[in-house]
């Protein structure tokens, strides 16, 4: 090798060098801080929201303490940022939260800016209507006024699957979810449009729920999951991975209540995600049992799901493409090894 060459081949190695510990700070300044930034919706049943004791549950909220517990053995070290759509992705990225974990869904464009870790709720924009209308169809909806966010991916939606389908509609569009569901309680439009999971929370809202249906047709892809901002990849890892782990878990069978046993498993792949074998949780920059901690604090996947959204809640949504690829969904998580 010339003098050049290794020159060359020394910059190139330093360079890497520095890239590498520049890129590696979100989760050290998480530690040194000693809590989590988390920023959520303002309020959405099911998902996230605030009692009058100012304490913050759901199940994007449960996400959060989730990552808390495998970065400090502790759920509760996180702090909660309430976002509107117009202020979740900036908040991101001018570093005021370490991660965004409030029902946004994953496109190519707002990837342009941040990452997205994975998805934990597959999701689909769908129509909730009155019940005397008498429509069992989206596709009868031609004409009829529509309330929806602004800001949002359901304004492309709704003019994509009108235009397709050669309806007419109204569109009147609102800054909040809550107006755009205080106008259809109000009658001044026919028909509200969201994501088929906060039409559930929605519903709930108005003074008589069962006079309001939700149309069958899903009309788009809303895979919605935590976001990071890019140039850390370690960070990126950690969110991704704790999340894969909570999907595994369910899929291994290990929940709340019995992750302390699964130390004691002779199974490699239970092994590797209790931290019993390998050292996966270092890699990430995390203590062996990373997994083991968010799972005991609060649960697999699947409890999460069903306390906050499923069976277990008030909304009652069914699993669907959220249950596991091994129950006929299509939640798959790549393997700990």
């Amino acid at each position: 090798m010339t003098k050049i060459a290794k020159l060359l081949a020394c910059c190139a190695a330093a360079t890497i060098v520095l890239a590498g510990a520049a890129s590696a700070q979100t989760l050290k300044k998480i530690q040194a801080r000693g809590i989590l930034a988390c920023g959520v919706s303002q309020g959405l049943r099911g998902f996230s929201q605030q009692d009058a004791a100012g304490k913050w549950s759901g199940f994007d909220v449960d996400f959060c303490r989730a990552l808390a517990a495998a970065i400090f053995n502790d759920p509760s070290k996180v702090s909660y940022t309430p976002l509107d759509t117009s202020s979740r992705f900036q908040a991101l990225q001018s570093g005021a939260i370490d991660v965004l974990s409030r029902n946004s869904t994953w496109t190519m464009a707002r990837e342009t800016s941040l990452l997205f870790a994975g998805v934990n709720y597959y999701d689909g924009q769908g129509f909730l209507i009155r019940r005397d209308a008498k429509i069992d169809t989206a596709l009868e909806l031609g004409g009829k006024s529509v309330c929806t966010q602004t800001g949002t991916t359901t304004e492309l939606n709704l003019a994509d699957y009108f235009h397709v389908n050669g309806m007419a509609y109204t569109l009147m569009g609102f800054a909040t979810a809550e107006e755009s569901l205080t106008a259809y309680n109000e009658k001044k439009c026919e028909v509200l449009t969201s994501d088929v999971s906060q039409l559930y929370a929605s519903r709930l809202q108005l003074s008589d729920p069962d006079n309001h249906v939700i149309l069958p047709e899903v009309i788009s892809k809303d895979p919605l999951g935590p976001a990071v901002r890019q140039g850390d990849d370690q960070w990126f890892n950690t969110v991704k991975w704790v999340l894969f782990a909570l999907i595994n878990a369910e899929e291994m069978g290990i929940k709340a209540r019995n992750v302390d046993d699964a130390g004691k498993s002779s199974k490699p792949d239970i092994r590797r995600l209790v931290g019993t074998e390998g050292a996966f949780g270092e890699q990430l920059g995390l203590t062996k049992d990373w997994a083991a901690r968010a799972i005991k604090h609060v649960g697999n996947y699947g409890e999460i799901y069903e306390r906050n959204v499923g069976a277990q809640s008030k909304l009652g949504i069914p699993r669907g493409l959220n249950g596991l690829w091994t129950d006929g969904g299509i939640q798959y998580a790549p393997p700990i090894r």
